[in-house]
């Protein structure tokens, strides 16, 4: 039935882009190398408006433990300066008159502990939200009118398969995510 397979399609839709979210929550969780990723979310008061750091700036990474953010306008440092220091990061922003230089501290054991239950806590996010995914469409497919039991049943497993294919990419995230952080 076409019905069934408009919930199929957006239940995969909205599977792909809870992975797209926990891959983005992932960036910022850092793993001791300078990238520019680790700054993405924060904002800058910019002519009474708040801007992304990236969109006023351009930022560099020299070598691996070190970001240069060089403001379009050099009356922004203050102001980049505080929102990065706002964005409570564990970065301390230091300016030469010219940009900003961020260096990126080795992390010790226990904060690699840390930042793996943080990977861990938004990789689960993303699994509860798949599986709240597969809770509303099945109870969805439930109420089609017209439809044959056989056609819900294969309809749900069809969901169940993407449910679990999911939750293995976010598994596997995880992994990857955790190695990265715990590799010194």
């Amino acid at each position: 039935m076409e019905e069934i397979e408009l919930y199929l399609d957006e239940a995969k839709d909205q599977m792909n882009k809870a992975i797209v979210h926990v891959s983005l929550e992932l960036t910022k969780i850092r793993a001791g190398k300078a990238n520019p990723s680790m700054l993405d979310g924060i904002m800058v008061p910019y002519y009474g408006a708040t801007s992304p750091l990236q969109q006023i700036s351009s930022m560099t990474t020299p070598d691996a433990r070190t970001i240069f953010i060089k403001p379009w306008e050099k009356n922004l440092i203050q102001d980049i300066e505080k929102a990065i220091m706002d964005a409570n990061l564990g970065l301390t922003p230091q300016n030469d008159g010219q940009q900003i230089i961020i260096n990126i501290p080795m992390l010790t054991e226990e904060r690699r502990r840390q930042l793996v239950k943080q990977a861990s806590h938004e990789c689960e996010q993303g699994k509860v939200s798949i599986r709240s995914i597969r809770k509303e469409t099945n109870e969805s497919l439930k109420k089609i009118k017209g439809a044959s039991e056989d056609d819900v049943k294969n309809a749900e497993d069809t969901v169940q398969k993407l449910t679990d294919e999911h939750i293995v990419k976010i598994d596997s995230f995880l992994k990857k995510k955790e190695v990265e952080i715990m590799t010194v």
